[in-house]
């Protein structure tokens, strides 16, 4: 599969707050079918590198740096699913959509290796779709002057988990898991100094 076919199956992350932006789910619902996605792709990682069954969706899936480590897509519900238990919707589901929409944009303008920073420019282009993707939500909450504070918090968190690719003791630390924790953490803190 291409980078960009990647890049689309992980803009399909954006049905799960969707689900509950569009009332399908309240949040109760939209924490339990992350969590039941979770559950469901722990099991299939546990198969793919416990059991040892490879299948070809893995090899569709996965990155070559994932061979041996929990791949991008189990980490993308890791990320999600724990920032919606931790933080309420108005903090959750921007941080969920910035992984899901800003991600995806970002990795299709330029990809960085492991261990390496993105240039600038896609980094500018992240902190704005996440800016955009964030401000409806903190308006919602709070006076202008302080939505704005709240939401750039996130765009940043999410940008600079996005900007790098750190490698600790050989496990890849990948966006997909930090970028909806972060950016719900810097909101959430913001919020609370505004």
């Amino acid at each position: 599969m291409s980078e960009l076919g990647r890049r689309a199956i992980h803009l399909s992350g954006t049905a799960f707050p969707a689900a509950y932006l569009l009332d399908v789910v309240d949040y109760r619902g939209l924490q339990l079918l992350l969590g039941g996605f979770l559950v469901a792709v722990a099991v299939a990682e546990f198969v793919r590198l416990v059991v040892g069954y490879q299948h070809w969706v893995y090899d569709e899936l996965t990155r070559e740096y994932e061979a041996d480590n929990v791949a991008g897509y189990a980490l993308f519900f890791v990320g999600a699913t724990l920032a919606a238990v931790v933080f309420r919707p108005s903090v959750a589901v921007p941080a969920v959509l910035m992984l899901s929409v800003g991600d995806p944009i970002s990795g299709v303008l330029g990809s960085a290796e492991a261990g390496t920073a993105k240039e600038a420019g896609v980094l500018a282009v992240m902190f704005g779709v996440c800016l955009a993707l964030a401000l409806p939500f903190a308006t919602a909450t709070f006076a202008t002057l302080p939505a704005v504070a709240v939401a750039a918090a996130g765009a940043l968190a999410a940008t600079l988990a996005d900007g790098t690719t750190p490698v600790v003791a050989g496990y890849v630390i990948d966006d997909n898991f930090s970028i909806p924790p972060a950016a719900a953490t810097a909101m959430w803190l913001v919020g609370q100094l505004v």
